[in-house]
């Protein structure tokens, strides 16, 4: 018997991307799952868009206060009547085997939780293929989220991640955390004896930001959650997370060597780095203006991911605040 599947959208304005997401939804070739839709407070009426779609899926409406992603996820999940949940971001576009493959694998790959990677779709636009080469470079944090390689250690992003339902109530579902909600529900389901896998033909098309602006202050406080997240599950700290701030440090440690030394030792190691993302990211967009932006949105995510790693770091473990007090504005009331 095929797993029955609900996928949970939690959303706040988004009607545009809202609608491919839909679209691209009406096009599987396993057309047996629910929808539960969450708006989380827009300002925008979704209505419309989602009654474009009421015959071609089962869909079920809902709209609350907003209160942030994890709460609004949550609130989904309860609403939901299928054994396993998956979890996508309102700017993502699936393929049409997307369902046919979460269900196969499964039945295949015996876990608890799952999660699918992110590229960028021909149709989105260079700036977007050059924040999505960044983010998952192999030259960059991008690298060490996952692969086959780590398929029992994955940390599934809730802009693709699957949950069964009875372990997502188990474990009392997302936390209070804005920030790193998803790696923090990962942990949690390590702790408790549950297992997580990376199944590698279920990756959706992802926008995420559309400037370098909106990108480096999302960056920024994903460095921020990051040392939160060390101390609630100290078990699971590596010391690559701090790889974005030793880059931005050392990249600074260049200049003081030029400017006092003479020297450019330490910047000819960021110049071999800066031509190697340049080569790589033409290798692979095979578009030299995406590869040019792609090393701007690889400097941005190392020095504001690294920069909201320092901060944390320095407040939680130097000043010894809480995160509550720290970061007020990464946490909701459940």
């Amino acid at each position: 018997m095929k797993p029955s599947i609900s996928i949970v959208v939690a959303i706040y304005n988004r009607k545009d991307e809202l609608f491919e997401l839909l679209n691209s939804l009406t096009q599987q070739t396993d057309k047996e799952f629910e929808i539960i839709i969450v708006d989380d407070g827009s300002l925008i009426d979704l209505k419309p868009t989602i009654q474009n779609f009421d015959e071609m899926l089962d869909i079920k409406y809902f709209k609350k206060d907003n209160s942030g992603p994890g709460l609004t996820r949550n609130y989904g999940a309860k609403r939901a009547a299928n054994e396993w949940l998956v979890f996508v971001d309102s700017d993502v576009i699936v393929e049409k085997d997307y369902i046919e493959n979460i269900k196969k694998d499964i039945q295949t790959i015996p876990c608890d939780a799952f999660g699918g990677a992110d590229k960028a779709h021909k149709g989105f636009n260079l700036m977007q293929k050059a924040i999505s080469y960044s983010m998952t470079s192999v030259f960059t944090t991008g690298g060490i989220r996952g692969s086959k390689k780590a398929v029992s250690k994955f940390q599934p992003r809730s802009f693709n991640m699957g949950v069964k339902k009875s372990v997502f109530e188990k474990v009392g579902g997302f936390s209070e955390m804005r920030i790193g909600e998803d790696p923090d529900l990962s942990m949690t389901l390590w702790e408790n004896g549950f297992t997580t896998a990376f199944f590698d033909d279920i990756a959706v098309y992802h926008k995420r930001r559309v400037d370098f602006g909106k990108f480096s202050k999302q960056v920024y406080q994903f460095g921020c959650a990051r040392p939160i997240l060390n101390q609630r599950h100290p078990n699971y700290v590596k010391i690559s997370f701090a790889f974005p701030t030793l880059f931005m440090l050392g990249y600074i440690m260049g200049f003081i060597e030029y400017f006092l030394l003479g020297r450019g030792i330490i910047l000819a190691f960021y110049g071999l780095y800066t031509f190697l993302v340049l080569f790589h990211a033409l290798l692979l967009t095979k578009n030299i203006s995406i590869a040019g932006m792609a090393v701007i949105s690889t400097y941005i995510q190392m020095f504001s991911y690294g920069y909201g790693f320092l901060k944390s770091w320095i407040l939680l473990n130097v000043f010894k605040m809480k995160p509550e007090e720290a970061f007020p504005h990464h946490y909701y009331k459940k």
